[in-house]
């Protein structure tokens, strides 16, 4: 059978298709997922994250552990802002940063787990 779609190519398990489909998540909610991956791409957003999973931060603070200047800290926290994985707490001028969803540091710590191979099936 034929799949009727650009590529032309020939379908040889149609009820294994069907089931795949009707599992597969809809292409906005895998768009959001591909944008999650790209701001995770980075190195110093990846430390900044990791430095932050579990104790807020200051600038300042963050700046030295990353190794980054306080500017280069305040850039990466606006597009983690932006996709909300960083909370801030303010007191008085001073604001502090801390991961704010528990499954940021379970993908990460995922990830890790998978780059060190205790999860390769």
């Amino acid at each position: 059978m034929n799949c009727g779609k650009s590529c032309n190519c020939t379908v040889f398990h149609l009820d294994t298709i069907k089931k795949v489909e009707e599992k597969l998540i809809s292409n906005d909610e895998i768009h959001l997922i591909s944008n999650l991956f790209k701001v995770l791409s980075d190195f110093t957003r990846v430390k900044i994250l990791k430095a932050i999973e579990s104790e807020f931060l200051c600038v300042c603070d963050l700046a030295h552990v990353v190794g980054v200047t306080k500017s280069g800290i305040s850039h990466q926290m606006k597009l983690l802002k932006k996709y909300h994985m960083v909370k801030e707490k303010k007191e008085g001028k001073m604001v502090y940063y801390k991961v704010s969803n528990p499954y940021i540091v379970k993908l990460l710590d995922d990830v890790h787990q998978f780059i060190k191979g205790e999860n390769h099936a």
